[in-house]
């Protein structure tokens, strides 16, 4: 490891792959952290968002990137763990109704504890998460209220909590940000888009279906912005 890394505090950062996480991770590079990036395989249907995680890693310069598969299509439950299609052309105003079918029961609950126990392996005490609150995303893993409960629960249920080492934090840094915001502070930070993938059901060929709400979301945000969306698109 070099002296630049060890004047840096480190912090486990997860990385999906997708455009909010890209720009989390350079939101922890621009604090100053060095990061250590988590993707997490989990079964679901759009896993090419895993190769992007990898592409987004390396340009990013993360001091190491951890890869762990969990099979959550075990329990199902999601149109992204189960064979139930995915929503498709919906309006915003119907993405904002209620908890969506690509709701994934408990996920980041189970990947912020993973982010935790690695970080504590690492003496690190900062974890980075791309969740956000406001682009009608409807899940209720994605609130100040449940990151708030989650840094509680790290301070209270680990070794390094309990000996007061330090006090971990989740830094949402994109929490209360629209998907127009995320993207015109990523640009100004330097995040390639075209690495990233953020479709709930591309084609076998990886291309994103430009139908699905991520989609949706994604495309109204950079046409809004002036800006071309990088990434191909099926059709």
């Amino acid at each position: 490891m070099s002296d630049a890394t060890n004047n840096r505090r480190p912090a486990v950062v997860l990385l999906s792959g997708g455009l909010d996480s890209a720009t989390a991770l350079a939101e922890a590079v621009a604090a100053g952290f060095a990061p250590y990036a988590l993707t997490i395989a989990y079964g679901q249907r759009h896993a090419v968002e895993t190769a992007a995680a990898r592409r987004v890693a390396q340009a990013a310069g993360v001091i190491r990137h951890v890869e762990l598969t969990i099979d959550l299509r075990a329990f199902g439950g999601s149109a992204l763990t189960a064979d139930v299609e995915v929503p498709k052309d919906r309006e915003e105003a119907e993405m904002a109704s209620g908890i969506p079918i690509t709701y994934v029961p408990a996920r980041n609950t189970v990947f912020l504890s993973l982010a935790l126990a690695w970080a504590e392996t690492l003496g690190a005490f900062d974890l980075f998460v791309g969740v956000n609150c406001v682009d009608y995303s409807g899940y209720p893993d994605c609130r100040p209220e449940f990151l708030e409960a989650f840094e509680n629960l790290a301070n209270l249920a680990t070794k390094a909590g309990v000996e007061g080492a330090g006090r971990f934090v989740v830094h949402a840094p994109l929490l209360k940000l629209t998907k127009d915001e995320i993207i015109r502070r990523g640009l100004e930070l330097g995040v390639d888009y075209g690495l990233t993938h953020s479709c709930y059901d591309p084609s076998p060929e990886g291309l994103s279906c430009g139908r699905c709400d991520s989609c949706r979301l994604r495309l109204a945000a950079f046409e809004r912005l002036g800006v071309e969306d990088p990434v191909a698109y099926a059709g």
